[in-house]
């Protein structure tokens, strides 16, 4: 299965936000790849547990990326991940 989404991060999938995409998707019951598209196509899928993998794509802000999973609970939840910004510390209350 697969799933697209846009990436919210301003520096893109790099350092904290590859950091925090790796280990959710590390935590998955299914493997995960991510690939970045270009003009409407995917490239070559890399491991989403893998930090330096996902940064090796160069996906920027606003750019378009396809998970592939064989868990759709899986997609839901790291596409969901993508589309916050996931530069910003989290509020805690």
């Amino acid at each position: 299965m697969q799933r697209r989404a846009t990436i919210a991060a301003s520096v893109g999938l790099h350092a904290r936000p590859a950091a925090l995409f790796a280990e959710q998707a590390a935590a998955q019951p299914s493997p995960v790849t991510i690939a970045k598209v270009t003009d409407g196509r995917p490239g070559t899928p890399v491991d989403g547990a893998s930090v330096l993998a996902l940064m090796t794509l160069g996906a920027r802000h606003g750019e378009e990326v396809e998970l592939t999973s064989d868990s759709p609970e899986a997609l839901d939840a790291l596409a969901a991940l993508l589309e916050q910004d996931l530069d910003e510390e989290p509020v805690t209350a």
